[in-house]
Formats: C-alpha cells, sequence, structure tokens
C-alpha cells in the first residue's frame, strides 16, 4: 500500500472547533461505503468530538437519527486558489435516517453555496444575480 497520513493527523483542531464550522445541508448523499467513525481518527475523544457534532447538527434542523460520521475531500475537489492542503478535508457528516438528508460541517467554506446553512433553521441568504 502506498503511502497514507496517519489517521490521528487527518483532524488537527479540538471538539470545540465545530462551533465554528460552515453548515450545509444536502438530499441525498447515498453512497456511505467512504465514510468513517470518528473513533478511527480521534480515539478517545471521540464522544466530546461527537456531541459537539450533535449539537451544531441539531442547531441546523437534524432530527437526532443517524450515526455522525467523517467524509473526506480530496483536494483537487477546490479550485486551486482555495488553499486547500494536498491532504484534502475531512468533514463532519450525518444522514437523517428519516428523510435520507445530509448534515454536513466543514472547517473551511465549501463552494456548494446553495447548500450552505446558518445553524439558526434557514439557509444562507445568496447573492442576488444581478438580473431582476
Amino acid at each position: 500500500m502506498g503511502y497514507s497520513i496517519p489517521k490521528q493527523n487527518a483532524i488537527s483542531y479540538g471538539p470545540d472547533a465545530l462551533r465554528s464550522f460552515h453548515g450545509y445541508i444536502f438530499e441525498w448523499i447515498d453512497n456511505l461505503h467512504f465514510t468513517q467513525a470518528p473513533s478511527a481518527f480521534v480515539g478517545s475523544q471521540a464522544a466530546a468530538y461527537t456531541a459537539a457534532a450533535k449539537d451544531r447538527f441539531l442547531a441546523m434542523g437534524w432530527e437526532g437519527d443517524g450515526d455522525i460520521e467523517l467524509l473526506w475531500l480530496p483536494p483537487f475537489v477546490f479550485r486551486f486558489d482555495a488553499g486547500i492542503k494536498p491532504e484534502g478535508l475531512v468533514l463532519w457528516h450525518v444522514k437523517q435516517e428519516e428523510d435520507g438528508v445530509s448534515f454536513l460541517l466543514s472547517p473551511v467554506q465549501l463552494p456548494f453555496e446553495a447548500f450552505r446553512h446558518d445553524g439558526g433553521g434557514s439557509f444562507v441568504d445568496q447573492p442576488s444575480s444581478g438580473t431582476t
């Protein structure tokens, strides 16, 4: 197998940092074969990270069902000038069981404005296209 960063290096922030993450809601992420349990990456702190993510997801409208997991995005899905490290980006994800809606938390703003959520029960207003 080729080189991969150690799992414990994939997340470089503490659980409290999730409070400032950008929130997104998307219908539907149906391929969960590439999601991972947080415990594999943060070990004994998994409960603290999961609790912080749970608080954010609930504030976004999540109904509390489904498993909180990690989802990796490779750096090439971003514009080069976005400054994403070569290791890519780890998102926090939960798929709501009742309707299949996915909730995401990202340490950086993602290039998916239509799915951005302010955490207060509404989507972020989109900038005007300049036409009326």
